[in-house]
């Protein structure tokens, strides 16, 4: 009897930032689909989601993925409800509507490898910085490029699971790299930056490092912060071909409330990355322009070039935001504009 190890994955219940939990269930006879796994339980109580005295909370499969470093292994990634089976409180890919999968999104996910012996990012001397900011965005060599080893190793693994990874690149501060992750749907899109997540959290456990995924580890420095650049598009941005279609849908992220309503879902701590430097507007105000990377929404050249034909970077959600609540609140701001 062939026996299957399922890892479920979930998200957890923790403020400002939720973190990943996961946990195996043993299965006989898989088919290898996803409407034949079943739901399951965890104890909220532990997680932050439920009280001690009715802390069952469910798992509900929402995507599935081979694990290519486990034997008969597969990535279950779920969603958390509650005990009568409505989404629990926070489960962020509750707020998508995105029912036809009009939307595409795709990710710029950053991130440091991180030491926890010396607390710093790998490359950074126990005291003391490397050099300046410089050399190390994609950069190759010995004293620019630190844990490349780690980062080829989750690509391989992301790539054999069947997750639509588009590039890796090392970013501009020491240790610090990144990938790119791109899905027709916002809801899949977020189910591959979370697996992706788990696996280069799982993948640097054995390099005995962590990931540091806050916006600005380095506190107030010339360091960069990270980011999760949401690049996104819709049937009018991909096919109507009219600069005044995207003028209307970048002026919907305008309004003072709606700059807020975004911010609140772009992880904690963005005050510290969206200084207007470093490539950021400030987080506080709200701009848009061609090829502006000190906007609040970047209009790629790409998308001017192909006749106003293509997507929008949203430059302001930051590398420990929730892709789930990103993307929701991304579309619902570009279904007021009413295009």
């Amino acid at each position: 009897m062939a026996k299957a190890k399922l890892e479920y994955i979930w998200l957890d219940g923790y403020k400002p930032t939720q973190g990943l939990r996961s946990k195996t269930k043993i299965e006989n006879n898989f088919s290898g689909k996803l409407e034949d796994l079943p739901m399951w339980s965890f104890d909220g109580s532990s997680t932050e989601q439920a009280e001690g005295g009715a802390s069952d909370c469910l798992l509900k499969p929402v995507a599935l993925f081979p694990d290519p470093a486990r034997k008969d292994g597969w990535l279950v990634m779920t969603e958390v409800l509650n005990a009568d089976g409505t989404p629990h409180e926070s489960n962020g890919r509750a707020t998508i509507d995105d029912e036809d999968n009009d939307f595409w999104f795709g990710f710029e996910q950053e991130y440091f490898l991180w030491n926890p012996e010396t607390d710093l990012p790998l490359g950074f001397p126990a005291n003391g910085y490397p050099a300046p900011q410089g050399p190390y965005y994609c950069g190759v060599g010995g004293t620019s490029a630190y844990g490349r080893e780690i980062i080829e190793e989750h690509l391989d693994i992301c790539l054999e699971a069947g997750l639509n990874v588009e590039g890796i690149n090392a970013e501009v501060a020491t240790g610090q790299w990144e990938f790119q992750i791109f899905a027709k749907g916002a809801e899949a899109a977020g189910d591959q930056i979370w697996v992706a997540r788990y696996l280069l959290e799982r993948t640097a456990e054995k390099y005995g490092l962590s990931i540091n995924w806050h916006c600005k580890p380095l506190g107030d420095t010339d360091w960069n912060g990270s980011g999760m650049h949401a690049n996104f598009s819709n049937s009018p941005l991909r096919e109507s071909g009219s600069k005044e279609v995207y003028d209307t849908i970048c002026q919907a992220f305008a309004p003072a409330d709606i700059i807020k309503a975004h911010i609140d879902v772009y992880g904690a701590d963005n005050h510290l990355r969206l200084t207007g430097k470093h490539e950021t507007q400030s987080i506080d105000k709200f701009s848009y322009g061609i090829s502006d990377r000190g906007a609040s929404i970047r209009i790629p050249i790409a998308t001017v070039e192909k006749g106003w034909k293509g997507w929008l970077e949203d430059r302001r959600p930051n590398s420990a935001a929730d892709p789930y609540k990103v993307a929701g609140r991304i579309i619902k701001t570009v279904k007021s504009a009413a295009v």
